[in-house]
């Protein structure tokens, strides 16, 4: 008997996601509970197992094609017909056993996604894969040349997600940066980042604007401390959540954030590990640049950036010393968060910082304008 295999249902009230990539080809025998194919949602890629043990008669949703939940991907098993005996919206191959009906060319959905970009009729050509099936190598090779500069790739995956995101983000969110110098002598640079998150969450407890959503009419103030880090993969930008940064050691955050950016970049984590942050911060270390105005990650209110930090001439008690030296910026939604406070948060995580150095609170800072 075959077994449609639907999108399932992955949280956080996701509705649609992306067949990032198939583990499995049509013809292929699949074991219960091997992996069966990734799916990229808003949050991450995941790795979905087979629910069935079978042959993989029928694929019917394309590599880099967006589907609602509920739809059916993919049938285990049997002849492969497709649900209630009718064609699926996704057009899918012939079974890999034999001849599609009517001589259809054998290839996968992704080649047939491909052929259709690049404008390559499959019929006139012999596949050079198993059974005569038409490769991805194939189709490349009987693409027309590039018209024009360059080559055009369609947005997918982690990149096509950014680009919603951020576009979502600047066209709903009246953003402002506000930006200061903090002295980093006092801390050990190898844990930046989890002292900040500590430094962040004890300065929301007395900025709880920062901590917040945005809601229509209303405003929804958090009592929990969850901190996106933004961390740089090969398939781009993720931020994983680091939980009850407020009551937990140094010890435990710089743990956790190494966990979490050796996942991130293993594209390891779990759905659960990406969602519900509260406020997101964010460093590129050496390759921050002077300063950076950070985009709020949406439906958050506030995210702070870390820029370079490096050896500046600074004056400390009359005297020109080096100093290692960088700039905390903080971005805000200014429908929620005032100028004023939004410098009092900054100006509250830049002295925890500094009071490792001698130069806490009471160090001179520039005063926050009207």
């Amino acid at each position: 008997m075959a077994y449609e295999f639907k999108l399932p249902d992955l949280g956080e009230g996701l509705t649609e996601g992306e067949i990032a990539r198939w583990l499995v080809s049509e013809g292929q025998d699949v074991a219960e509970d091997a992996p069966l194919v990734e799916i990229q949602t808003d949050k991450t890629t995941v790795e979905i197992p087979s629910p069935a043990a079978g042959r993989v008669a029928r694929i019917l949703v394309a590599e880099g094609e967006t589907v609602p939940v509920g739809t059916v991907l993919v049938v285990i098993g049997e002849d492969g017909a497709a649900p209630g005996g009718e064609e699926q919206s996704h057009e899918a191959p012939s079974k890999a056993a034999a001849p599609a009906p009517g001589g259809r060319v054998r290839a996968t959905p992704l080649v047939r996604s491909l052929a259709k970009e690049l404008g390559v009729d499959l019929d006139p050509l012999q596949g050079s894969g198993p059974g005569g099936r038409v490769t991805e190598e194939d189709v490349r090779a009987a693409a027309p040349p590039t018209v024009g500069e360059g080559r055009r790739e369609p947005l997918r995956g982690v990149r096509k997600l950014i680009a919603e995101h951020m576009s979502r983000a600047h066209a709903e969110v009246p953003p402002v940066t506000w930006v200061e110098e903090c002295d980093f002598g006092g801390i050990d640079l190898k844990l930046v980042v989890p002292t900040t998150l500590k430094a962040v969450a004890e300065a929301l407890r007395e900025v709880p604007e920062l901590n917040a959503r945005f809601d229509g009419d209303g405003i929804v103030y958090l009592d929990r401390y969850d901190l996106g880090v933004a961390v740089e993969t090969d398939q781009g930008l993720v931020v994983p959540v680091v939980r009850d940064c407020d009551s937990r050691s140094l010890e435990e955050l710089a743990e956790d954030v190494a966990r979490l950016a050796q996942s991130a970049r293993e594209h390891a984590l779990r759905p659960e590990e990406l969602r519900g942050s509260t406020f997101t911060v964010t460093s590129a270390g050496k390759l921050g640049g002077l300063l950076t105005t950070p985009i709020v990650n949406h439906p958050e209110v506030g995210i702070l950036s870390i820029g370079r930090i490096g050896e500046r001439a600074v004056v400390r008690d009359g005297e020109i010393v080096a100093r290692p030296v960088g700039t905390i910026a903080v971005t805000f939604d200014h429908r929620v968060v005032d100028g004023a406070r939004a410098a009092e948060f900054g100006l509250a995580v830049i002295s925890r910082l500094e009071a490792g150095a001698g130069t806490g609170p009471g160090s001179p800072q520039t005063p926050p304008g009207p």
